[in-house]
């Protein structure tokens, strides 16, 4: 289903789905970052449902926290809290172990430059394909993205999205553009996500 446009980079709140008949594909990108066959399975063959909760704390800094759940044949729920005052964390994933990120939001004209600093993959990839009209903008000074940087402290990845909104199929959808690499290693891929409800 569509985004409302309610829905947009300053205001994610709500459920969503993702869709596996638009999205590209997962598994390249999971086995790049070391995850086994048989988990990459459950992963490729899961729906996957976010419930995001998007706020602004007394400091002024914007947090994302998603709670995810995995189902197929059985259900995994994870938790995810991004701040987006681009300060580096480290923490310990239950999938891809230990992992240092940042992420904060990203106008369409600094996004390139951001992706070359902090990550140094495709940002032709990253930057392609957005809704860039002021009713976007809707990030702390009119910025249009979110963006996302993760490496695997142990393995050597590297993960980045850009968050935002796109035309799909002639519908507007929340769209993630990923870059997953190592060595000289890469797999680019879409996560598109179908608006669920409030």
């Amino acid at each position: 289903m569509a985004a409302p446009i309610s829905k947009t980079i300053g205001n994610l709140n709500g459920k969503w789905k993702l869709s596996k008949s638009l999205s590209g594909p997962v598994d390249p990108a999971l086995r790049i970052q070391g995850i086994g066959w048989v988990t990459r399975k459950f992963i490729s063959n899961a729906t996957i449902t976010l419930d995001v909760n998007q706020y602004t704390d007394e400091k002024g800094i914007v947090h994302i926290e998603i709670s995810q759940e995995a189902s197929s044949i059985t259900s995994s729920h994870t938790h995810e809290h991004r701040t987006l005052d681009f300060q580096e964390r480290e923490l310990t994933d239950p999938l891809f172990g230990k992992v240092r990120g940042q992420s904060k939001f990203v106008s369409a004209g600094d996004l390139a430059a951001t992706v070359q600093d902090k990550a140094k993959v495709n940002s032709g990839y990253l930057s392609a394909d957005w809704i860039s009209t002021d009713t976007e903008n809707t990030g702390p000074g009119g910025t249009l993205h979110v963006f996302n940087c993760v490496h695997g402290v142990d393995d050597g990845w590297t993960a980045v999205q850009v968050w935002g909104f796109q035309m799909v199929d002639g519908e507007r959808r929340h769209v993630r553009n990923v870059v997953v690499a190592k060595g000289g290693e890469s797999h680019m891929f879409k996560m598109i996500y179908d608006w669920v409800c409030e």
